[in-house]
């Protein structure tokens, strides 16, 4: 037992982090400070809300291209929703975040009423929310929100970033949900053999729908707390979070071909991009740099996820 948790993906994961973190620390004195720490991880919240629920996503045999897209369609819709309709703002905040969720239903519609490739149905709404912020916003921002808002994305509770509570919480949430509740089994089972789950009695279609469902809310509640944090809106919000989120869950373990993974498996992949980028940046390294070492990690776990799986089979 003790051999098959310490050749776990997530196991060996975490060791090369600790390396990591060590060897960041040498080159650079500002990196292993408690002031720097914490802002990592303040800047990491949004891509790790939506990492998360990526994970389920990945894990059903799915993918979300979508996520960068609404949590910038949540961020513009916030702005004109408070500001051109006159909504209070946190009346404001919960219909964007609805329609956001809203956003991740028509994903999973798509995808398990049409049989449509979940790839080519989020690649399709991609494009479709982006176009959408883009043409709401007009090409303007939004500003002057008030003082209490930013206490969200700007402020702290105990010390500690108000948004890593949210994502610490959410986090454990998740963690509970799809290890311990029958709707955890049965994404790991439609991720496995999604034959095999329909016809035990699985309602597959339901939990795909329930799964790009809270991906969408995980992007536009991502999409609230960004706004707070950087204090206006733009259409361009969230572009390339995708592939950041999909890093972290792939790093970290999770199957791209469905049936494996794990949360604390994503975090920790989360936690290594987000190192790799803040200690080589104040070691002075160009961000290209940075892209090609975490390109190389990534393919580096997707080999030993593979060795792995042999060894266990």
């Amino acid at each position: 037992m003790s051999l098959r948790i310490l050749f776990r993906h997530e196991t060996i994961l975490a060791l090369v982090a600790v390396i990591l973190l060590v060897a960041l620390a040498f080159q650079s004195s500002q990196f292993f400070t408690g002031a720097n720490l914490l802002n990592q991880g303040r800047l990491m919240t949004e891509v790790g809300l939506v990492a998360i629920i990526m994970t389920f996503v990945i894990i059903t045999g799915g993918i979300d291209l979508s996520v960068g897209s609404i949590l910038g369609l949540t961020a513009i819709l916030t702005g004109v929703f408070w500001q051109n309709l006159g909504l209070p703002l946190v009346a404001a905040a919960c219909l964007a975040i609805a329609v956001g969720t809203f956003c991740g239903f028509i994903n999973g519609f798509v995808i398990t009423r049409f049989g449509v490739p979940p790839l080519i149905a989020t690649l399709a709404t991609l494009a479709l929310y982006r176009g959408l912020a883009e043409g709401i916003s007009q090409a303007r921002s939004v500003r002057g929100y008030p003082d209490w808002f930013y206490v969200l994305g700007q402020g702290n509770v105990l010390g500690v970033p108000t948004q890593l509570w949210i994502l610490i919480v959410f986090a454990i949430l998740a963690s509970v949900l799809l290890a311990t509740t029958r709707i955890g089994r049965s994404i790991y089972a439609i991720g496995a053999n999604e034959v095999a789950a329909f016809f035990s009695g699985l309602s597959v279609n339901r939990t795909k729908i329930a799964v790009y469902t809270a991906s969408g809310f995980a992007a536009a509640l991502a999409g609230v707390i960004f706004v707070s944090r950087v204090s206006t809106t733009r259409s361009d919000m969230g572009t390339g979070l995708e592939l950041d989120a999909i890093t972290a869950v792939v790093l970290g373990g999770t199957s791209i071909y469905g049936g494996r993974g794990s949360v604390i498996g994503t975090l920790i992949g989360l936690v290594v991009i987000q190192s790799l980028k803040n200690g080589l940046s104040l070691a002075g390294v160009k961000a290209e740099g940075t892209a090609v070492l975490i390109g190389l990690m990534l393919i580096g776990a997707i080999l030993m996820t593979t060795a792995l799986n042999k060894r266990r089979a």
